[in-house]
């Protein structure tokens, strides 16, 4: 029977899933500090949604990795 007191995710886990919750948040003011009329400069076109993928991407991996104590 497995035990009930474990978390799904390990510290590596959480961690990761912190660091793509940053990189996300950092993407989106980015795209904000778009000074060009309706965000289409160099900021809100490329540089923020460069930084978006990027923390999406973190994301998955912090879902999907595993902690090498569990397993």
């Amino acid at each position: 029977m497995e035990n009930k007191n474990e978390f799904a995710f390990g510290r590596k886990n959480y961690l990761l899933l912190i660091v793509g919750l940053v990189v996300l948040a950092i993407g989106f003011i980015i795209m904000t500090l778009d000074t060009e009329p309706y965000g289409e400069g160099f900021l809100g076109i490329t540089l923020g949604p460069i930084i978006l993928v990027i923390g999406f991407i973190i994301e998955f991996f912090a879902i999907m990795v595993k902690d090498r104590k569990k397993a």
